[in-house]
């Protein structure tokens, strides 16, 4: 049987004051201030397995050093301030010079650190004074003046004094150089393009998250092209008539390159102002892309297209193309958008919607064909494009074209785009030709216009005359954002 002794107090012969204390569940072992405990063994273990060890408040504890540490001190120092043993701090100096006094009479093993709070140190330095000691052994008060200077200072003794173990600036640090970037939204996707190029293609709504911001040594700037949609057809007046629709307009293209890039881009390319070289956060960006412009029905106008944008920086959507408002004199003519849509057959001296609108520079698109031709052979005028105005053709025809769109590289290889849609044409009188880039094609006499082609904002070409001619719908417009990952 093993031997046991029970109690619940052990107290001094001389003066009967505990020596060990139960009471309750604490166990107090010491017998007063005045009273060393010691402990004497090879090894000494404070405390269990998951337990905690407390040094209680106002204690102080000798011989068990700091390991090179100090406690980092929350409040930012902004004023000259004298520094404790075992503290650091972060220093603020961007309204002036500072001073922090090192700690008087150190013992050995004394520390002290500090770190530029705010990457000021080059313009209002740092002074450390040495209080009475020598610092690396010699008597002069020394200065940080490194961009992120950052030191840790050990006293060692009388002769050296307090020596720096630990230095560094803002610019030892390696920063990412190049962004990092991912989308979201369903459709949209992230590719590989020119070998250190990423391109993330935004065929419809979603966000492009910026996870890295880089810095201007790699890149941290983007370039981008939006795109958006293209304006719809206006159909034909109807059975018996010889008044076609107008074609849409194409959606306004905006365009800038970074300066860090090195693709082909279109003439539109913005080199300069608030819309170049964008430079990003480590945020979320919403994209929207603009979806076409609804077809216009028999004896209808198209509508426009919608709007695209990302970056705070917005592409028009595409002017309508309009049908014939009769009697002469109704409102025929073209609406004004990113590129501007056609006016529709049956009068004279009737102009096309007006392109850029609202004004931008680089302009975003051109204007829509004038109109000269007169009922009962009366066919559509076209939409403009991003890279040309569409132009009236004499009759009797065909029909007026759309406008030419424009090319841009900034997807690895060229591809044109905002292309304006043909006006429509009638009984004797084709339709006009789709703008490249998209666009759509005039309805023939009676027939339906081609829609503008999806992602590359085409207007659509407008309703043929003599019948149910209907114009067709607007392409959808399209972002694209390019950046450079390694």
């Amino acid at each position: 049987m093993t031997s046991k002794i029970k109690v619940d107090n052990i107290n001094k012969v001389s003066d009967d004051s505990n020596i060990i204390k139960k009471c309750g569940t604490t166990t107090t072992i010491g017998s007063g201030a005045s009273n060393p405990i010691v402990i004497d063994g090879s090894a000494v273990t404070i405390g269990r397995c998951g337990g905690t060890v407390a040094l209680a408040s106002g204690a102080s504890q000798t011989g068990f050093g700091r390991e090179g540490s100090v406690d980092w001190q929350t409040t930012i120092k902004t004023g000259d301030f004298t520094a404790v043993s075992g503290e650091g701090y972060f220093v603020n100096t961007t309204s002036g010079a500072i001073t922090m006094t090192l700690p008087a009479s150190p013992s050995a093993g004394a520390i002290v650190s500090v770190k530029d709070y705010a990457n000021t140190f080059d313009t209002n330095a740092l002074t450390v004074g040495r209080n009475g000691s020598n610092i690396d052994g010699g008597t002069d008060d020394p200065f940080i003046t490194k961009e992120g200077g950052a030191a840790t200072f050990v006293y060692g003794d009388a002769t050296k004094g307090w020596q720096i173990v630990e230095a560094a600036q803002k610019s030892d640090l390696s920063f990412p150089e190049y962004i990092v970037g991912s989308v979201s939204g369903s459709g949209n996707t992230l590719t590989t393009v020119c070998t250190n190029f990423k391109l993330a293609t935004f065929t419809g709504p979603g966000t492009f998250t910026v996870c890295s911001v880089g810095n201007a040594t790699g890149s941290n700037t983007v370039s981008y092209t939006i795109i958006a949609g293209g304006g719809g057809g206006g159909g034909s007046l109807g059975p018996g008539s010889g008044d076609a629709g107008g074609g849409g307009g194409a959606g306004g293209f905006r365009e800038s390159k970074a300066a860090t890039d090195s693709y082909t881009a279109s003439p539109l390319n913005a080199t300069s102002g608030p819309t170049y070289n964008i430079p990003v956060s480590a945020t979320g960006y919403p994209v929207v892309v603009g979806a076409g412009g609804v077809a216009g029905a028999v004896n209808s106008n198209g509508s426009p297209g919608g709007d695209s944008s990302v970056f705070s920086i917005t592409s028009e959507g595409g002017g309508e193309g309009k049908k014939n408002d009769a009697p002469l004199g109704g409102n025929r003519e073209g609406s004004p958008g990113g590129s501007g849509g056609g006016p529709s057959g049956g009068g004279t001296g009737m102009s096309g919607g007006n392109g850029n609108d609202p004004p931008v520079s680089p302009p975003q698109g051109n204007p829509g064909s004038s109109h000269n031709s007169s009922p009962p052979d009366g066919y559509g005028g076209g939409g403009g494009g991003a890279g040309a105005a569409a132009v009236d053709v004499p009759m009797p025809g065909p029909a007026v074209p759309g406008g030419a769109g424009i090319a841009t590289s900034i997807s690895g290889s060229s591809v044109t785009r905002s292309g304006g849609g043909g006006g429509g044409g009638n009984a004797s009188t084709i339709g006009g030709s789709a703008g490249a880039g998209g666009g759509g094609i005039g309805g023939n006499g009676g027939g339906t216009g081609t829609a503008g082609t999806v992602n590359t904002g085409g207007g659509a070409g407008g309703g043929g005359a003599n019948g149910n001619g209907a114009g067709g719908t607007g392409g959808s417009g399209i972002v694209m954002i390019r950046y450079k990952f390694q």
